[in-house]
């Protein structure tokens, strides 16, 4: 019998997909980490809270719980990983000692081979979350200008290669400037640097990698994101259609509108 277990990190996306999996009659076990999973998601499902990097633990409760299938979804900050390294258990530390690097892309595909290696199968989640899924056109707010437009399609190019490069998936640009990009501090506050460094009228891209795997990393915009641009007096969000999820659609629309921000998805080849 097939089994779900989700790890789950920062953010509602985990918490989306938990709803999803129950309703669709899936038999799902969380796995939460103390101070960063959002306490919400307990009620959802039955739920294991473990400490960031009690690795050994973490792979014993999932075969004690016979898991089969296996669903990494949110954030854990980069910056968290690399100031916890000292309290991890052996498992972890052993585990990445043995990386070549520590791009978020290499210490995550590790992690599902680990995954793997232990006869777990990471899922791609994004069945059970296709309606969070950015359309391409205008999602939010009023049709941008000729201007901004112009900006939004330099911008995801040039977040496209970021991403490639696995630097970070977010870049913030006015004037066919590159004002910020994303490293370690996460994107709000890259989005929150732009505003400081070029004033107001900037334009947030944010993309996947090509060849995105789904299974891990997919780009997430929210409310929290139209905040941090109300803060920087960003004009324009552009996304990747079909590549990034949108959590609380409705909400969204309703802030965007209320902050006169407009937000866009285009379609990358």
């Amino acid at each position: 019998m097939k089994k779900i277990g989700l790890i789950a990190g920062a953010g509602e996306l985990p918490v989306e997909f938990a709803n999803s999996a129950v309703s669709k009659g899936e038999n799902l076990t969380i796995y939460g980490i103390k101070g960063i999973t959002d306490k919400k998601i307990q009620s959802i499902a039955p739920t294991k809270w473990l400490n960031l990097g009690e690795a050994q633990k973490l792979i014993d409760s999932m075969k004690q719980d016979s898991i089969t299938d296996v669903v990494m979804l949110g954030k854990i900050e980069h910056y968290h990983l690399l100031k916890s390294i000292h309290r991890f258990d052996k498992r972890a530390r052993q585990f990445f000692s043995q990386l070549i690097d520590k791009r978020a892309k290499s210490i995550l595909e590790a992690v599902l081979k680990e995954l793997e290696k232990e006869g777990f199968n990471p899922i791609d989640p994004a069945p059970y979350l296709k309606n969070l899924l950015a359309p391409e056109g205008i999602i939010a707010g009023c049709q941008p200008s000729q201007e901004l437009m112009e900006d939004a399609v330099f911008g995801i190019q040039i977040a496209r290669e970021i991403a490639q490069l696995d630097i970070g998936q977010t870049v913030v640009v006015k004037d066919k400037i590159v004002i910020a990009v994303e490293g370690l501090e996460g994107t709000d506050r890259c989005i929150i640097r732009g505003g400081e460094l070029a004033g107001e009228g900037t334009v947030v891209c944010k993309v996947a990698r090509k060849n995105q795997d789904m299974r891990y990393d997919v780009p997430v915009i929210g409310e929290k994101t139209l905040k941090s641009m109300k803060k920087a007096k960003a004009r324009l969000l552009a996304v990747e259609a079909g590549k990034t999820f949108l959590i609380n659609r409705e909400n969204f629309q309703k802030t965007a509108q209320k902050y006169g921000i407009s937000v866009v998805g285009i379609k990358l080849s």
